[in-house]
């Protein structure tokens, strides 16, 4: 029982020495004077040594309340942040839950589901970005690939599935590889790699062609892969979900359908870290994990 009491007796401890006296921590702690002294009392005695030295003038810490008061003051943070979180929980935050994506990311994947959100939670209103200006003014971001920006947590939403794919014309220029061996004599546009080649491994059925090829274009960012593809500079190696409507009106072509990539891209939902148990960002991040998964599932049937 002394040690189930000894975190409320650490508590009014760090408030006596914050304070400088019993008085105003029991006025802090609107508890009798009694009630103070006697949790100094009983953590002197869990610990087998005193921690204060006090007269009716001065209070002091000795060597062992040195020692012990830091711990204390550590855990009365952690109670007043978890105060602070369940008080957030309890009355979320006034305003529009803003949301910021890139055009390709936020027409295909979150455009579709902001009135399904919008319906299933109408207490949360949405202020939808998709410029891919992503600064500190929005709460969820929705980003390729593990993000860098300190202070900041994240959740994996999916993998959307990836294909090749180039323009009729670059095709008509260069012609339709009819396997993947022949993927080494054209222009290749591909996501950022270990230097100084790229690694496609391809599979179908029980067939597996693993490749290392000299990128003509390697970046990150399947939005700048997709632009170069569309302009005609090589077969892309894009996600499936920016190609859709390439391929429905005939931009784009597939290369090698018949042949499996690994699912490369990574989908992530950021939100500052001093968000993270904002139930707006919670509720949206969680809607997004439930839905966009089985989307991108959609996609490679």
């Amino acid at each position: 029982m002394d040690l189930f009491w000894m975190p409320a007796q650490l508590a009014v401890l760090a408030k006596v020495v914050d304070l400088n006296g019993f008085s105003a921590a029991a006025r802090a702690l609107a508890v009798p004077k009694a009630a103070v002294s006697r949790a100094i009392s009983d953590l002197e005695r869990t610990l087998g040594t005193a921690v204060l030295t006090r007269t009716t003038r001065r209070l002091a810490l000795t060597e062992a309340g040195r020692i012990v008061y830091p711990h204390a003051r550590r855990l009365v943070e952690e109670a007043d942040a978890a105060r602070s979180q369940i008080a957030r929980l309890l009355s979320p935050p006034a305003g529009p839950l803003r949301v910021a994506a890139d055009s390709a990311l936020g027409r295909v994947l979150l455009a579709p589901l902001v009135p399904r959100f919008l319906e299933s939670f109408p207490d949360i209103p949405l202020e939808v970005d998709l410029t891919g200006e992503v600064g500190a003014s929005w709460d969820v971001a929705i980003r390729t690939g593990a993000s860098d920006l300190p202070d900041h947590g994240q959740r994996l939403l999916g993998s959307p599935p990836a294909i090749l794919c180039a323009t009729p014309a670059y095709l008509q220029r260069r012609g339709m590889p009819a396997s993947p061996e022949e993927l080494r004599g054209h222009d290749l546009l591909t996501p950022e790699d270990e230097p100084p080649e790229y690694r496609l491994l391809l599979t179908h059925g029980a067939q597996r062609a693993e490749l290392r090829l000299t990128s003509r274009l390697a970046v990150d960012d399947p939005a700048v892969l997709h632009a170069a593809t569309a302009a005609g500079l090589g077969i892309g190696l894009l996600p499936e979900f920016m190609c859709r409507q390439g391929l429905a009106t005939g931009r784009l072509k597939p290369v090698l359908p018949q042949w499996k990539l690994p699912q490369g891209l990574r989908l992530q939902a950021v939100f500052p870290a001093r968000l993270a148990a904002d139930p707006r960002v919670l509720r949206f991040v969680d809607f997004l994990a439930a839905n966009v998964v089985p989307a991108l599932a959609h996609a490679a049937a």
